[in-house]
This record gives structure tokens, C-alpha cells and sequence, in this order.
């Protein structure tokens, strides 16, 4: 039977979230394979993150609250959104319409709270003291998880019980009363820059991949032109968080109108035909010649005269679509109204930070694959290398802070030690001697 290979909980979310109960629905098994990793495992798997590093400070969800007005931007903006969910939720099920709550939440758990929220904030939850940052951190985190149990409940009972008990030491979820929306916790403002920020990040994201520059090398400056009827403005915090996201060491803001970007028109013909019937080759011709001034005065002013074409209307900026093209150095992303230019340059500091972010991805992976404990600490004895020296001179420091070592050091390695291991850094040998201190 298909609730012994899934479960209940999937099949029935399955169900309900892909049409309304009362409509007809073509089962496919792989869409419960879909719906139970992507909400169900991600879920389970966010909770894992919160219990470990709860469980090592002893976390209880007792601790006194801290105002959420005193926390940082980002568990505000969860907060917003946790609270636009419940809104949703309640408004949706008030309606009887049970497959837009299932909906809004699972967007909510993978593209917000799991891929944006936890990723962003798993250095908040690492080592230290509980610090009033790292309780906001948990507080929101456990708040979060609480609500999204609660919400759950009418569709996927057995889960959504266990996971709440789990949290809370309470006898049931079921027992529980519904979340209340509290509207004074909900920013769209906040709401609107963190989805600029989202989209930000996912563009250089793949700029990164279409080059084939890992994540983990660090790039310089991060461009983005101003937008017409788009704000591309981010809050510091906001910003810093896309920097460390995407690895860029700058965020720099430019006007539509300074000519750094070179810039060509697509027109849209399904906009442009009824416009301008029989007309249309010639202003599809007109509009792929305009020049970069005539496309900064469209922008600018939302529309455009062409003069190539006698009698015609103007050319509205909705009509088409501008995109901006790559240059020497620089690779460019559009979408929307949003555009993004990345430097691709890599200078040697640059290269040298990019090593370092490698080996210490080797040197965690190394420790999970030795059951390591979180909390142990590990001398790094590195046999020296031209590059290897240069690597440890700047950023030694910083390699020590992020695996938890008490020492980086080079010096000659004896390769009979058990801990030595051999590391893969940008197609050269590294021997490392990883003991634990």
C-alpha cells in the first residue's frame, strides 16, 4: 500500500496541496516523493540543525524573550513573513480552501525559512556563549518551527504532533490553540527588500555557475543599475548578508543613465502586434536600433518616440524588454527589471582567500568523517609549498577560527602519521596533519 511506502502525513499533503479536495486528481507516486522531500524532509532536517545546537547550549524556549524590535533585520523579516503566513493560512481555511494554506506554507518552509533563513544564520547557532544574538537567533528559529507545527496539524496530523511535542514537551499539537496573526510584527517594507535580496542572490548564483567560479571563491564587486519603477536599494544588513551569501566584497549601486552597462531592446510581440499591426516589422526594426541614449531616455521617461517610423505611437517601456549585455571582465543577469553585473576578475589576494575557503571545507569534512565532536578542538600542521605559505601568511587566522584548530602551522609533515590526509586544493597536493588538540 502507497501509506506504508509514504506515509500518511505525504500522501495526504500530496493530495491536498496539488488540488482542492474536491476536484479531481491524477495520483502520481513521484509527486509524494517530491512533496515528502521537499517539505517533509526539509522540515525534519531544519529541526535536527535547531535540536543539535539546542541541545550543546541548552536551549530550552524558556530563556526570558528578547524584544523582537532589538533583534537583527533578518529574524524580523522571518517574523513578518511567519506572521503574513498565519494571516494566509487563517484566511485560506476560514475560505475552505485548504490547498492555498498547504501551498503558502511549504513556499514558506523550503524557499524562506530553509534556503534563506537557517542558511544565512548557521554561524549565529555555532560555538560561544549564549549571546542575546545567538537567543534571538534560537528564540526565532524555535518560534518558527512551533507555528509551522501548528499550522500543519489540520492536514498532516501524525507529523506535525510529533514535531511540536518534540519543541515544546506539550501532551499534543492538537491540544494547542491556532496561531494568532500579530500584524504589528508584519514589515512589507522589510519583506520587499529581503525578496530583492532573494532575487539578488539567486542571479549571481547562477552567473557564478555559468562561469564555473565555486561559491567559495570570493569576487570583488557585485554591480546593480537602478531600475525604473524598482527599488534595488538594501538596508546595510540586508546587503551584508547578500556579500557573505554570494562571496562579493562589494555591492555597488549605479544610475541607469551612466553608461557602464551596454544595453540593447527586445521587443515584445505580443504586446507590440495588436499595438501596431501592419507596422510592426518596421518598429521591431526601429526599436533593435536604438542607441544607449535612447534606451536610457526610455527607461528614464518610460517611453519612446520612433522616429523611423512616421505615424506610429510611442513605444512604451512594458512593450519591451530591456536587456544588458556582458563585457570584458564582467558577466551581466537580467531579471525583470533587475540586473546585476558581476566581476569576474581574479586578482591573486583573491585567489589566495579562495584556497583558504577550500581547505577549510576539506578540513569540516574531514572532522564530520572522523565523528569529530562540534565542540573539539584540532592542531593543522601543513607541509610547506610556495603557494601553501603565501595561503597560511594572510589567512592562517581565519582558517583556525572557522575548523576550530588552536593551532596552523607549517611544517614537515611525517606521512606515516595516521592523521595525515592529502588534500585536493585547485588541482595541487596539499598534506595536512590534522590531530586532535
Amino acid at each position: 500500500m502507497e501509506i506504508d511506502r509514504f506515509g500518511s502525513d505525504p500522501l495526504r499533503w500530496y493530495m491536498i496541496s496539488n488540488s482542492a479536495p474536491w476536484d479531481n486528481l491524477k495520483y502520481d507516486s513521484d509527486g509524494i516523493t517530491e512533496v515528502s522531500h521537499k517539505l517533509f524532509s526539509t522540515l525534519y532536517n531544519t529541526y535536527s540543525f535547531f535540536a543539535l545546537y539546542a541541545n550543546v547550549d541548552g536551549f530550552t524556549g524558556d530563556e526570558p524573550e528578547v524584544p523582537v524590535q532589538e533583534r537583527p533585520e533578518i529574524d524580523r523579516w522571518i517574523l513578518s513573513l511567519l506572521n503574513t503566513l498565519v494571516d494566509e493560512c487563517t484566511q485560506a481555511l476560514d475560505d475552505y480552501e485548504p490547498t492555498r494554506a498547504a501551498r503558502a506554507i511549504g513556499d514558506f518552509v523550503n524557499d524562506n525559512l530553509s534556503n534563506w533563513y537557517v542558511r544565512l544564520n548557521r554561524k549565529r547557532f555555532w560555538g560561544g556563549e549564549m549571546t542575546t544574538d545567538k537567543l534571538a537567533a534560537y528564540q526565532t528559529l524555535y518560534t518558527c518551527l512551533c507555528t509551522i507545527a501548528r499550522l500543519m496539524a489540520p492536514v498532516s496530523p501524525f507529523f506535525s504532533d510529533r514535531l511540536y511535542r518534540d519543541l515544546t514537551g506539550a501532551e499534543s499539537v492538537h491540544l494547542a490553540l491556532w496561531p494568532e496573526v500579530d500584524r504589528a510584527l508584519i514589515d512589507k517594507d522589510l519583506e520587499r527588500h529581503m525578496a530583492t535580496a532573494q532575487t539578488v542572490t539567486s542571479m549571481v548564483l547562477a552567473l557564478r555557475r555559468k562561469v564555473n567560479i565555486k561559491v567559495r571563491q570570493p569576487l570583488s564587486t557585485l554591480l546593480i543599475p537602478e531600475a525604473a519603477g524598482v527599488d534595488t536599494s538594501l538596508p546595510a544588513s540586508i546587503r551584508d548578508l547578500v556579500l557573505a551569501e554570494v562571496n562579493i566584497k562589494d555591492i555597488k549601486t549605479i544610475g541607469a543613465d551612466e553608461g557602464f552597462l551596454v544595453k540593447r531592446v527586445k521587443p515584445d510581440f505580443k504586446k507590440l502586434g495588436p499595438k501596431f499591426g501592419k507596422s510592426m516589422k518596421a518598429v521591431a526594426a526601429a526599436i533593435a536600433a536604438l542607441d544607449q541614449p535612447s534606451i536610457a531616455r526610455l527607461e528614464r521617461e518610460g517611453h519612446i518616440a520612433l522616429e523611423a517610423v512616421e505615424g506610429c505611437p510611442d513605444v512604451a517601456l512594458t512593450d519591451v524588454e530591456v536587456i544588458s549585455e556582458d563585457m570584458p571582465g564582467w558577466i551581466v543577469a537580467n531579471e525583470g527589471n533587475i540586473t546585476v553585473a558581476l566581476d569576474v576578475t581574479l586578482t591573486p589576494e583573491l585567489l589566495n582567500e579562495g584556497r583558504a575557503r577550500e581547505i577549510i571545507n576539506r578540513i569540516q569534512n574531514i572532522r564530520k568523517n572522523r565523528d569529530y565532536d562540534i565542540t573539539d578542538r584540532i592542531k593543522l600542521t601543513f607541509e610547506p609549498s610556495g603557494d601553501i605559505e603565501e595561503v597560511l601568511a594572510s589567512f592562517a587566522d581565519y582558517i583556525g577560527r572557522q575548523v576550530l584548530a588552536e593551532a596552523v602551522v607549517c611544517a614537515s609533515v611525517d606521512v606515516t602519521s595516521p592523521g595525515v590526509e592529502v588534500l585536493d586544493i585547485d588541482g595541487k597536493e596539499v598534506k595536512v596533519d590534522i590531530t586532535l588538540n
